[in-house]
């Protein structure tokens, strides 16, 4: 598919396309005002060329991609320059999606994480842009879809995630097929009943638009299933229930402070000391640095 045309929508249709993808309103105009430059500086137009190819070539794959091409700028265009790429993939990722019958309702809601990227990129920084642009291209790709409350993506296992499956019994190791499991943020409380929907749609949705690929297991790679939340939470809290579904699949050695400071508090980079205590689950994370001790990724699987 390195033939595919590569177009951007007129300014007009450019404002419809970046609502239906739930931008910010306060990125839009920036985002219009950055179309002249993309379609008229010819350096850029072949950087946005190479980069939707890229995507095109890789649609329907599962190996993660890449990262997108981008210009050395610290402003606005280069903030912004991959939520073109991915406008201009539209097109293609939408017919993959029809292809594929997928439904209407589940390719906006799994699109319409750009919007939810700038939202947190704004919050964080108060200013346009993608907090990590190749993160969007799982989902412009087809290798991931919003399915209630949770996203899952076509992925395969790894190392010692597969041998940790294989040494419980299943017949399957590194490499093999598993539903990466990843929990988007503005989507309300993390209710058992609301993953549970979630787990149910996935079960119906991969075998009947992704007939030829067989699902067994689900993982997650997340600081949500460091095994130290279930001392610091109530035993009935959301948290302590999502990890309860897991097993473990390996313990993490590196310390990542910044992956809860981040998701719970808005900006990664903030001090221990000035986290505020407004949560239970803020108390927990907060308290926690302010004695001198750090949070770890957690890594876990089940079968699905």
């Amino acid at each position: 598919m390195t033939g595919a045309l590569v177009e951007l929508p007129t300014a007009e249709e450019l404002a419809g396309e970046l609502l239906d993808l739930a931008v910010p309103h306060e990125d839009i105009n920036e985002l219009l005002a950055l179309r002249g430059r993309m379609t008229t500086d010819p350096g850029l137009w072949r950087m946005l060329e190479a980069g939707v190819r890229d995507m095109v070539d890789g649609m329907g794959r599962f190996d993660g991609g890449g990262e997108l091409p981008r210009p050395e700028d610290s402003g606005p265009l280069g903030r912004c320059f991959p939520v073109y790429v991915f406008v201009a993939t539209l097109p293609y990722i939408r017919a993959y999606h029809r292809k594929r019958s997928v439904p209407e309702a589940v390719s906006r809601h799994t699109l319409a994480d750009l919007g939810r990227q700038m939202a947190i990129h704004r919050r964080r920084h108060g200013i346009g842009g993608l907090p990590i642009p190749g993160w969007l291209g799982l989902h412009f790709r087809g290798e991931l879809y919003q399915l209630g409350r949770l996203q899952f993506e076509r992925s395969r296992l790894g190392r010692r995630t597969g041998e940790a499956v294989r040494a419980a019994g299943l017949p399957l190791g590194p490499g093999d097929p598993v539903l990466g499991l990843h929990i988007p943020d503005f989507l309300g409380p993390l209710t058992p009943a609301a993953c549970d929907r979630s787990l149910a749609l996935a079960r119906d949705f991969f075998p009947r638009h992704f007939p030829e690929e067989t699902y067994r297991v689900a993982d997650c790679h997340s600081w949500l299933l460091d095994p130290q939340l279930a001392d610091c939470l109530p035993q009935d809290s959301h948290i302590r229930r999502f990890q309860d579904r897991f097993r473990t699949a390996y313990e993490e050695k590196e310390a990542d402070d910044s992956g809860p400071v981040g998701f719970v508090f808005g900006d990664p980079d903030l001090a221990a000391a000035d986290l505020p205590r407004r949560t239970t689950l803020e108390r927990a994370i907060g308290d926690h640095l302010r004695a001198g001790r750090h949070w770890y990724g957690g890594h876990g699987w089940f079968e699905l």
